[in-house]
């Protein structure tokens, strides 16, 4: 049927007398040949490296959030800190990101997403440097809050680079391989980190970082932030160069055109414009997603699961590497299958399991306080645990997707931030970012600060307590959130946004 539809089209391109045409698969459709004009590609060289970039950020984002993990315990011995000392240094990092959180719109805005990425990277060596020759807890800090400033920003600024220069058919699977990324950085952090010194882990970190100086000279700008300031010849330039030198993007380039135009005539994309009616949904709905998730403790998992592991009774080395193999494993999956499957059912999906688990984790802390069922209950932790951040690798960055697909302006936090980037249009996205950015790193603080304190008060409470956050934030998803999969930027921002208050 395939071979057949194929010579019908050529035998009608040929008697119309487009002898330079041809029948395109990889493009479904017709291509050009002769140095003519061609279908647009979904990848090209280019494109993969701005990926790739993309990508390195992100997994330096997953290397921060998880070095606290496997070195929980040679800090406070090399160090002399006590565990709230050690609760500080933690947490601190949500400190960094909440300021980083707060700028992250406008600066990627008034800068550019290029020249945000040489900042960015200024203070993340530097973080990692610090925390790698530091002889006072202070400077440790310090480095802490370094790297935490650049997870507030690289948080916004990595999934809305990826959806503004992506295609529609293939954005979802990209935008969430940054979620992979997130989740293998912090997979590297608790393997290496289980059999080298914590000086030296800190060291390694600094290699992504270093691989995006070589890269950040060969990569374009994204295309709609250069409509946006009016820059239109560097504006199409960068869309040759992301869809193939011969490529048709005058469709594309004036789509974009057109719609920033149309913003910037009703809108000077000020702070207060957000505030209109017609953001206040999806502003709420991203916003709620990214406050109940961080409530659902995915800080605590992050910067504390070895010692989870080992207060559950299991090894923290068995445990740490067990769990990066399940964070490969099914970020991989979820890499694979968001095009398909679409981002609202693996929001869904990821929810449940990670309010299923919190349960679990809990109940299994329940059976080991009251001396019931010794044996099983570290069982029941293990699979809890491993579940849980499982399931936060399934969907954890979609929100942030949905911010860029409905504004144009994302790892639960990458799918989140995945479906935020979707969500709003390019005069507002910046104002929505940081608002969004800010609330969600807000209460990972919290989470992050005292949830030792409060397992001392009861472990089983405050796992129930994560699942009951989680439970919300499935009724959350199940009644606000839309699907965008399949859907230009421009489309799903129409549709969701009315033209009129």
């Amino acid at each position: 049927m395939e071979q057949q539809r194929k010579e019908a089209t050529e035998r009608l391109l040929s008697t119309q007398g487009h002898d330079n045409l041809f029948y395109s698969e990889e493009n479904d459709g017709v291509g050009v040949g002769d140095g003519g004009l061609v279908a647009v590609s979904n990848f090209t060289s280019i494109l993969g490296l701005s990926i790739f970039m993309a990508a390195c950020i992100t997994f330096g984002f997953g290397c921060a959030i998880g070095y606290s993990s496997p070195t929980q315990s040679s800090i406070m011995e090399d160090l002399g800190l006590s565990v709230a000392e050690f609760s500080l240094f933690g947490s601190i990092l949500s400190i960094g990101s909440l300021i980083g959180a707060a700028i992250s719109g406008k600066i990627t805005d008034l800068f550019g997403r290029k020249l945000t990425m040489w900042i960015l990277n200024l203070f993340y060596i530097g973080g990692w440097l610090a925390i790698a020759f530091t002889k006072a807890p202070w400077l440790l800090n310090l480095g802490r809050i370094s790297l935490g400033f650049t997870n507030g920003i690289s948080g916004y600024l990595a999934p809305i680079y990826i959806a503004e220069i992506t295609t529609k058919n293939v954005r979802g699977r990209f935008t969430t391989i940054l979620q992979l990324m997130v989740g293998w950085g912090a997979s590297f952090m608790y393997v290496v980190g289980s059999f080298v010194h914590w000086r030296t882990l800190a060291l390694l970190a600094t290699i992504p970082g270093l691989l995006q100086v070589l890269l950040i000279f060969f990569i374009p700008e994204s295309p709609r932030w250069l409509a946006k300031v009016g820059r239109e010849k560097e504006l199409e330039a960068a869309l040759l160069c992301l869809r193939g030198d011969k490529a048709d993007i005058s469709d594309e380039a004036i789509e974009i055109k057109n719609h920033v135009e149309s913003l910037k005539s009703s809108s000077r994309g000020g702070i207060v414009d957000i505030f209109q009616k017609k953001y206040v949904r999806p502003l709420l709905t991203v916003v709620g997603m990214m406050v109940l998730t961080n409530l659902g403790g995915i800080n605590a998992f992050a910067y504390y699961s070895g010692a989870i592991f080992v207060s559950a009774g299991i090894s923290s080395m068995v445990g740490l590497i067990t769990l990066a193999a399940t964070q490969t494993v099914v970020g991989i999956l979820g890499t694979t299958i968001i095009d398909k499957l679409g981002r609202r059912p693996l929001l869904l999906v990821s929810s449940a399991g990670l309010c299923f688990s919190s349960f679990l984790t809990g109940v299994s802390f329940f059976l080991k306080d009251f001396n019931w069922w010794d044996q099983g209950s570290p069982i029941l932790a293990f699979i809890g645990l491993l579940m849980y951040m499982g399931s936060y690798a399934l969907g954890g960055g979609l929100p942030w997707l949905l911010v860029s697909e409905v504004c144009k302006l994302f790892s639960p936090m990458l799918l989140q931030l995945f479906m935020f980037l979707q969500l709003f249009p390019i005069n507002v996205k910046g104002s929505a970012g940081s608002i969004c950015n800010f609330m969600g790193n807000s209460t990972g603080w919290v989470v992050g600060y005292y949830f030792n304190l409060l397992t001392e008060w009861s472990s089983a409470g405050i796992f129930f307590t994560f699942s009951a956050f989680f439970c919300a934030n499935f009724i959350l998803i199940a009644t606000m959130v839309p699907e965008t999969k399949g859907r230009t930027l421009e489309e799903i921002q129409a549709s969701i946004t009315p033209s009129s208050d």
